[in-house]
C-alpha cells in the first residue's frame, strides 16, 4: 500500500522478474512514462491518457531491469508531460515527500522518488531533461545520476527533447544506485578505467545556490578538497543564464516539435504553469534553435576538454532544500530558474551527473552533485559508494 504518500498512479500494475543478476530480490517503481506491457500511460494528464492505448511491450530500460532480476511494483505519478520540476499534480494529487511532508518532491520523476525514499521500491526509474531525477534527489534525501545522454535506451519512453532526455534513477543507498547501473549499462561504459584524480569547484554554479544551501555543502567541500587534488573555477565564460537561455530555447523547440500537433489536436487541460511553458514553446523558431547550436558546441567541447577521463565538477544539486508546497508566482520561478542553472550544465554538455544526498542547515536534505566525462557512469557510481562514502563526514547524509 501507498501508505499515504500517493506515489503510484497505479500501484497494482506488477511484472514478476524474466531472469535472475544483480537485482534479484529488488522491487523497483517506475515514472508513467515507461511503457509497460498492457498498461496505458498518462504522461501526468487524464487527456493523454484517454488519447493513448495500452503498450504492446515494455520499454527497453524496464525490459533490462526484469531480465537482471528486478521486479516492477507500479507506475509513479509524474508532472504534466514532464514539464516541471516540482512534482505537483492538479490531476493526480502530489506525491508526499517522506522526508519534508510540507514542502515539494520535486518533479518531473516525483513519485518515483517518493516511491523511494519512502521505502515502497527499493530503486525508482524515472527520466531527467532539465533536471527531473536530480532535483527530485536533492528534495527526498536520495542517491540518483542522469546518465551520459544516449547511453541508457530511451526506446518505449515518451519523450519531451530528445537531444537533452535522458533515463535515470534514484535509491536510498550508493551501492543500490551503483547495482541498478550495472544493470543497465554494464559493459556500455566504454570509458571505464583509471581513477578519478581532480575535482573542479564551479564558483559561478556555487553563486547560484542560496547563501544558507552553501554553507549547509561547506563542511563537505572542505572534506573533499583536503582529500583530493582540488581546484576552483569559473565552469561558464559566458555566464550560467546565457547557458540556461540556450537550453532552454532548445529544450522548448524540441518539446513543441514532439507535442504540438498532439496538443493542437486534442487541446488537453494543464495545470497552472504547464499551459503557459507549451504556449511558450510553440512560439520558438527553427532559426532561433540553430542560433542556439553553436553555444551547445562549445559547452560540450569545453567541459570534455576539462574533465577528461579523471575530473570531476563539483556543483550544489539544486539551489535550496526543497520549498513548500502551494508557492506561486514570482517565487516558484525564481527556484525554477535557478535550478535549471545548474542542472543545464550536464545538460548541454550531454554528461553524466550523480547527486548524492546531505543535510541542510534547516534539517532538510539537499544534494551535492558530481559531473564526470561522457560515458564515465559507472566508475562515477563507483566512486560515489567507494570513495564518497569514506571521505564524507557520516552526520552530513541525509
Amino acid at each position: 500500500m501507498q501508505n499515504g504518500f500517493n506515489a503510484y498512479i497505479n500501484e497494482h500494475v506488477v511484472v514478476e522478474p524474466t531472469g535472475t543478476g544483480p537485482l534479484s530480490g529488488m522491487d523497483f517503481a517506475v515514472k508513467d512514462v515507461f511503457a509497460i506491457a498492457g498498461h496505458a500511460n498518462s504522461a501526468g494528464n487524464p487527456d493523454w491518457l484517454r488519447t493513448h492505448g495500452p503498450a504492446g511491450a515494455h520499454a527497453k530500460s524496464v525490459a533490462r531491469l526484469l531480465s537482471r532480476g528486478g521486479r516492477l511494483r507500479g507506475a509513479t505519478i509524474t508532472d504534466e508531460l514532464m514539464f516541471s520540476l516540482n512534482g505537483e499534480n492538479v490531476h493526480y494529487g502530489t506525491p508526499v515527500n517522506p522526508k519534508a511532508p510540507s514542502s515539494i518532491p520535486g518533479g518531473s520523476s516525483s513519485g518515483s522518488a517518493v516511491a523511494a525514499a519512502a521505502g515502497l521500491a527499493d530503486f525508482a526509474l524515472g527520466t531527467d531533461t532539465g533536471g527531473s531525477i536530480r532535483i527530485p534527489s536533492s528534495y527526498c534525501g536520495l542517491y540518483g545520476i542522469r546518465p551520459t545522454h544516449g547511453l541508457v535506451s530511451l526506446d518505449g519512453v515518451i519523450p519531451l527533447a530528445a537531444s537533452f532526455d535522458t533515463v535515470g534513477w534514484m535509491a536510498r543507498d550508493a551501492a543500490t544506485l551503483l547495482r541498478v547501473g550495472e544493470a543497465l549499462i554494464g559493459g556500455e561504459d566504454a570509458a571505464a578505467g583509471g581513477a578519478f584524480k581532480r575535482l573542479f569547484f564551479a564558483t559561478d554554479a556555487w553563486d547560484v545556490a542560496e547563501a544558507n544551501c552553501r554553507r549547509a555543502l561547506a563542511e563537505t567541500a572542505d572534506v573533499l578538497e583536503g582529500a583530493m587534488d582540488a581546484s576552483r573555477l569559473v565552469v561558464s565564460p559566458q555566464g550560467l543564464e546565457a547557458w540556461f537561455a540556450t537550453f532552454r530555447t532548445m529544450q522548448g523547440y524540441e518539446i513543441w516539435s514532439a507535442h504540438g500537433a498532439w496538443i493542437t489536436k486534442h487541446r488537453p487541460k494543464f495545470g497552472p504553469g504547464i499551459a503557459e511553458r507549451f504556449a511558450w514553446s510553440a512560439n520558438i523558431t527553427r532559426d532561433d534553435y540553430e542560433r542556439a547550436l553553436p553555444l551547445r558546441q562549445r559547452v560540450r567541447e569545453s567541459l570534455e576538454e576539462l574533465l577528461g577521463d579523471d575530473g570531476m565538477l563539483v556543483i550544489p544539486t539544486a539551489p535550496c532544500s526543497a520549498p513548500r508546497i502551494g508557492l506561486t508566482g514570482a517565487q516558484v520561478e525564481r527556484t525554477r530558474t535557478q535550478a535549471m542553472q545548474l542542472s543545464c550544465i550536464a545538460g548541454l554538455g550531454g554528461l553524466p551527473q550523480a547527486t548524492i544526498p546531505l543535510k541542510g542547515g534547516d534539517g532538510l536534505p539537499i544534494g551535492l552533485s558530481f559531473l564526470a566525462g561522457p560515458r564515465q557512469d559507472a566508475k562515477l557510481l563507483r566512486w560515489i559508494r567507494d570513495s564518497a562514502s569514506r571521505m564524507l563526514p557520516p552526520q552530513t547524509v541525509g
